[in-house]
């Protein structure tokens, strides 16, 4: 199966299938998928994304960035949820290019896992909910998108290194993002050399963190965001391969 799905104007649409769990199961081909914004979808790309079979879109931006790029084309039979999983705005083209920049992003992470934990419970309550293909999505796919990623992996039981892996493709679409952002600021300057860019270092400090504050992933969910054990198995149940028989 083929993790990245080719579009002409997206660039980091991703099939999250095939993850390894602890207990020995895998994550479904062509059941969840994450990706920049949907606000880009026209005409061949369109055709593309319908053909995916995809019936629920959940929407990570904020709403003023909604208004200002665009959401996913409507359609009768395509669910649509806004969940604006962060609440402190901040300019990654204007962060500071003597600032640690992973330690910077993974402290902005830190934020939105403290913040967001209504929203990012409910998009746990959404995927968990659905027996059809999903997508969730941000600006570039990258942060928003790969905190998401992260934890529902986590849940499921993929192990860090995979989760880690998983949050570092983005860096094949790196160079796209930036020409993205610079077709669409000129006259601005980059002035973050990081911009763009999502190493392992990041979601690993991130999970780090969480765990050091919480004790694991899993502790996180159920007492900050106020997931439950049966929240989890649906995820389980909706998102992995059935357990083989032997």
């Amino acid at each position: 199966m083929r993790r990245h799905i080719p579009f002409d104007r997206l660039h980091n649409f991703r099939d999250l299938g095939g993850y390894r769990t602890a207990d020995g199961r895998a994550v479904r081909w062509g059941r969840l998928y994450r990706a920049d914004s949907l606000g880009k979808l026209a005409g061949d790309d369109w055709e593309r994304f319908r053909a995916l079979g995809v019936r629920t879109v959940i929407d990570l931006r904020y709403p003023w960035e909604i208004e200002a790029k665009g959401r996913v084309p409507h359609a009768e039979d395509l669910a649509y949820v806004n969940l604006s999983i962060e609440h402190r705005p901040y300019d990654q083209a204007e962060i500071d290019p003597d600032l640690d920049p992973w330690r910077y992003l993974a402290d902005r992470f830190a934020e939105v896992a403290l913040d967001g934990a209504a929203e990012l419970r409910q998009a746990l309550e959404v995927i968990a909910d659905s027996e059809d293909p999903q997508v969730f999505h941000c600006a570039s796919g990258k942060d928003r998108t790969g905190l998401l990623a992260a934890l529902v992996l986590a849940l499921l039981g993929v192990d860090e290194d995979a989760i880690a892996a998983d949050f570092a493709l983005t860096e094949l679409a790196t160079e796209r993002l930036v020409a993205d952002w610079k077709a669409a600021n000129p006259g601005r300057v980059l002035r973050w050399p990081a911009y763009g860019r999502a190493p392992e270092d990041v979601i690993r400090l991130f999970l780090k963190d969480l765990a050091a504050r919480y004790g694991s992933v899993h502790a996180y969910a159920t007492g900050h965001l106020g997931v439950d054990e049966a929240l989890v198995e649906r995820l389980r149940n909706q998102l992995l391969e059935p357990e083989t028989t032997r």
